[in-house]
């Protein structure tokens, strides 16, 4: 069994922590910081124990923070991390990987009335580990100053601090605060996404496309907007791009967005879908079969094919989440049968409740089947 991501989080990389620290600024308490730090820290969670080892920087770091950001930066690793090797060695001269979350926790805490000088320190904080979750408190305080800061950042040498442009302003990032300003109106950022998009580093450029899929969430028909703007005559990368921002819109069955993929036409042909079995309990799965016959008389169909699952929610009423299926092309008079496992195993996102569950089939967004299940209670 791998290891939780608590561990990552450990009593030696506090020690390492320490001895970086301690390298290029001898009168830090690396015995007092060591001690403290580790105390209680098996109890803790990932990012409680990320929030403990700051608390403690701040008792143990120059009181000044211009003073203790120049300490942080002098014991930082002395190359960064490769963007391109996930999984590389980092290197062992100085702070880089996990022991800078605690690190850029503090200069959240005591830079944020400094933001000139806190955001030099997350430029090179981010080299080494990630500034996507610090650099968002300085965009709610200082929304104007840190925005002129990152657009000066779209051409840095770094692939790390370029993909922070996009990845730290992204309005909806997975564990990171919810940049409401940008949920409601997007366009601060857009000039950013102009000027990323054909980035030579596939790393900047998939967080270009997170972002792009954050707003559509929000603002479909800007990122449709968008498609018909950046997508025709797209280079093979900026399209892969743009695919992969759509992925929302495309399984909501979004008409302008399927319709610049090419993707808008409905089914010509009949459409079977069987599953089992009909009645399960959570845990179980079940197998969607879907027999496709395609019309003699059609032309050549391409086809996003996804299922939909109505969840029973605790009130009655159901809730649709869609579920990735399949994309095809099928021939005039051709017949093709698909099958998907669909698991109802219980996730941290999503408690099952019983009753009839309906799962629908779609292609290009339109309902082509649907059959119910009925959802017992765990067997357990």
């Amino acid at each position: 069994m791998a290891e939780p991501f608590k561990t990552f989080l450990n009593p030696p990389l506090i020690r390492t922590v320490a001895g970086h620290l301690h390298r290029v600024w001898p009168e830090f308490d690396a015995r007092a910081f060591t001690t403290r730090a580790t105390r209680g820290l098996d109890a803790l969670e990932l990012k409680a124990r990320a929030m403990h080892i700051a608390d403690v920087l701040e008792t143990t770091l120059p009181s000044d923070f211009a003073h203790a950001a120049d300490v942080i930066e002098l014991a930082l690793a002395s190359r960064e991390a490769d963007p391109d090797a996930p999984t590389a060695p980092l290197p062992d001269d100085g702070l880089a990987g996990w022991s800078l979350w605690p690190v850029s926790e503090f200069v959240v805490r005591r830079g944020l009335p400094h933001p000139e000088r806190a955001l030099r320190a997350l430029h090179a904080i981010t080299r080494r580990f990630t500034a996507e979750f610090a650099i968002r408190p300085f965009l709610i305080a200082h929304p104007e100053y840190t925005l002129q800061t990152l657009a000066s950042w779209v051409h840095d040498p770094s692939a790390h601090v370029r993909r922070l442009v996009s990845e730290g302003t992204r309005p909806r990032l997975p564990w990171g605060v919810q940049l409401k300003a940008f949920m409601a109106d997007p366009s601060p950022t857009l000039p950013l996404l102009r000027a990323l998009q054909d980035d030579p580093s596939e790393y900047v450029r998939r967080s270009v496309a997170n972002h792009l899929n954050d707003i559509a969430k929000d603002h479909p028909a800007l990122v449709a907007d968008w498609l018909d703007a950046h997508l025709p005559e797209a280079s093979a990368a900026r399209r892969a791009l743009l695919k992969h921002a759509s992925r929302t819109l495309i399984k909501r069955g979004d008409p302008r967005v399927l319709h610049a993929w090419g993707i808008g036409a409905s089914f010509a042909g009949t459409a079977t879908l069987r599953i089992t079995p009909r009645r399960v309990a959570v845990g179980d799965v079940v197998t969607l079969t879907l027999d496709l016959s395609a019309d003699a008389a059609a032309s050549v169909q391409p086809l996003v094919v996804d299922y939909v699952v109505h969840h029973v929610r605790a009130d009655g009423r159901t809730s649709p989440k869609v579920f990735k299926g399949w994309s095809l092309t099928l021939a005039p008079g051709e017949q093709r049968t698909l099958v998907k496992r669909h698991t109802f195993r219980v996730v941290t996102t999503r408690r099952y409740y019983p009753g009839r569950h309906v799962i629908a089939v779609q292609a290009n967004g339109l309902t082509l089947a649907e059959q119910a299940v009925t959802l017992a209670p765990s067997r357990a």
